[in-house]
């Protein structure tokens, strides 16, 4: 019996305990995924610095204005004024200075005169946003970013800024990618009479890279024990399996049979769904292993339901629903059958601002064109009713 595709998920990332963190320089950790918690090591900023080019000043000296200081040093960032300011003075400070001892009130410049050691200040009052105080931003301690955030730009930035010249983080999980049939060439071999090229396995491995994971390609595995077996062993190190074809029940399709034999303890191999309903799941010793379907839409939408939750359990990320994102219909759409249905559909803009989702011309599986233009997946749920244009419907983002 096939097993529903929530049901299917469940079972893949069951116990997918997080992989090992390690420890990489900052300017690598782009793209890495916390393994623990980033506290701050430094505070932000480390003084009280000006926001403003202007004049640091006292407020008592400024309260009526105009008023006539004496200026007697001058602040820049990286050279602080190593004096103080008393009543009546003032000194020159650029943005980023640290404010000077003394001094409590910044006026901005454009509000000032100067000449000859004097300053004048003829109108405006001192505004606190002209001063950034320490710790304003965070302070030494402060827990900045969760375990299981992925760093990006931003991230990368903070971790950098708050003392961190290297982060713990989860090592990627690595996937061994096999693609399996004699009909299989290698990309950029022009095909030869009943070949065609082996292109699902580039497809998901550039699925799974921006996931997060390792990704190694096993090459071609041709339809026999010898060859399965042989280029099985060779991926017996990566943390998960993915065989890609020869997964379903016909005379040629050894898969299931050869990783049984080599000691795959079977899960199951079919789920209520379309495009993808043949595909394998089981444990090979500590390895997981998912037996995608051949045709190149089936195998790719798999990978992006199943596979990439995996990848983010293994590397302890929240859990994210399969379809969170809802799009109103651009045109009307007919009664889903028992199986759940992932159609590749595009995002286009309406003049009210808001996106609306359009299928692709064909949902035939076997089509690489409509999905390479596909932005999401539109979710039909089995035995979903049809639905009038502008109704909302669950989509699956293809890109993330």
């Amino acid at each position: 019996m096939a097993l529903s595709v929530e049901e299917a998920l469940q079972r893949i990332i069951a116990d997918a305990a997080p992989t090992a963190p390690e420890l990489v320089p900052i300017e690598r950790a782009a793209g890495r995924i916390l393994a623990e918690p980033l506290a701050a090591r430094l505070t932000q900023p480390p003084f009280d610095a000006s926001a403003m080019d202007g004049y640091a000043v006292r407020t008592a000296d400024v309260a009526r204005l105009p008023s006539r200081l004496k200026v007697v040093g001058q602040a820049a960032a990286g050279h602080p004024f190593a004096g103080s300011i008393g009543p009546g003075e003032a000194a020159r400070i650029f943005t980023g200075a640290p404010v000077p001892a003394g001094a409590d009130a910044i006026v901005i410049q454009e509000h000032t005169t100067a000449s000859d050691g004097v300053v004048e200040v003829r109108e405006g009052q001192p505004d606190r946003a002209h001063i950034r105080r320490r710790g304003f931003d965070f302070r030494q301690s402060d827990e900045l970013l969760a375990a299981g955030r992925r760093l990006g730009p931003r991230e990368v930035t903070l971790a950098a800024a708050a003392g961190h010249g290297e982060v713990s983080v989860r090592r990627r999980p690595l996937v061994a990618i096999l693609a399996t049939g004699d009909e299989l060439v290698p990309p950029g071999t022009r095909p030869g009479p009943g070949e065609i090229v082996s292109s699902n396995p580039l497809g998901v491995a550039a699925l799974l890279d921006q996931a997060g994971a390792g990704t190694r390609l096993l090459g071609i595995a041709r339809d026999s024990r010898d060859s399965l077996v042989r280029h099985i062993e060779a991926g017996r190190d990566a943390d998960v399996l993915v065989t890609i074809g020869g997964a379903s029940v016909g005379e040629h399709d050894l898969v299931g049979p050869v990783l049984e034999s080599l000691g795959m303890t079977l899960a199951f191999w079919k789920i209520d769904m379309r495009p993808g309903k043949p595909m394998l799941h089981g444990r090979l010793g500590g390895q997981r292993v998912l037996g995608l379907p051949g045709n190149p839409v089936s195998a790719l939408v798999c990978a992006r339901v199943f596979l990439v939750p995996l990848v983010r359990a293994l590397l302890g990320m929240p859990e994210q629903e399969a379809a969170a994102a809802t799009a109103p219909l651009a045109e009307p759409v007919e009664a889903n059958g028992p199986r759940q249905h992932y159609m590749r559909a595009m995002l286009e803009r309406r003049s009210d601002g808001r996106r609306q989702v359009r299928l692709a011309r064909s949902q035939d599986s076997s089509l690489l064109a409509p999905l390479a233009a596909a932005d999401v997946l539109l979710v039909r749920p089995p035995g979903a009713p049809a639905l009038p244009a502008g109704a909302d419907v669950p989509v699956l983002l293809l890109d993330f």
